[in-house]
């Protein structure tokens, strides 16, 4: 693989479904990591410490691959934001605010978490607290119209860097769509859909559903228990 993406991982609650991201970082070897912000969940720590170990296994098994040569982008989140403190180059890890990523078949793709848009769409930071119970999500009515929206939000902000593509994580809710010219990506989130984003060699990215029980997600589109690509994908 040439690239992967995750977000919203949430460590440091008991939410996070740290076991099923260390299995995809074990099966998948990728050239590039781009963290898409709320990694670890500063907010709640905060709040009272939560980290059992295979949150720290995830922590080394990130550093791990960063040592032995994949390069690493963290882009902080909001419930990560002190990491915005520490933008810079360490080793093969860089944190920076957002990115641009050349994607293997030429188009230019821009990288955010996502909630540089909550001033912009209403609810939009409800919907992020939302997302972490995928129960909750299904039973607002009104939570399409706000992912709808957001996305269109996105994709807007995303023109000004003059990209064919972007990529956020943020609402907990994956997907690829198509907006006009720009591609929209999300890639999910290790609470509800535990999913991420591959490149593969020839540019064409793909979403991952890497859920334990994916029997137990509202229209998985993959009910094995092997990691393999969903049918969704865009070259």
């Amino acid at each position: 693989m040439r690239t992967a993406w995750i977000s919203d991982v949430h460590l440091g609650t008991r939410g996070a479904n740290a076991s099923a991201l260390l299995d995809f970082l074990r099966q998948y070897e990728f050239e590039r990591l781009y963290i898409v912000g709320d990694l670890i969940d500063i907010w709640q720590l905060r709040r009272g410490i939560y980290w059992p170990q295979q949150h720290n296994d995830v922590i080394q098994k990130i550093l791990r691959k960063s040592r032995k040569g994949t390069r690493t982008v963290y882009i902080p989140g909001n419930h990560d934001d002190l990491l915005a403190k520490f933008y810079g180059a360490y080793g093969n890890i860089t944190v920076q605010k957002h990115a641009i990523h050349r994607l293997a078949d030429g188009r230019r793709m821009l990288i955010i978490h996502g909630h540089e848009l909550d001033t912009v769409v209403q609810n939009v930071r409800w919907l992020a607290f939302a997302g972490l119970s995928a129960y909750a999500k299904r039973r607002v009515k009104d939570a399409v119209s706000f992912i709808g929206r957001f996305e269109e939000e996105i994709v807007r902000y995303a023109q000004k860097f003059s990209v064919n593509a972007v990529l956020c994580g943020h609402i907990h809710s994956a997907a690829i769509r198509q907006f006009g010219a720009v591609t929209y990506y999300n890639c999910g989130d290790w609470v509800e859909s535990c999913s991420a984003l591959i490149e593969r060699d020839d540019g064409a990215v793909e979403l991952v559903n890497c859920h334990p029980f994916p029997a137990a997600l509202p229209s998985p589109p993959n009910r094995r228990t092997a990691l393999t690509p969903t049918s969704i994908s865009n070259g």
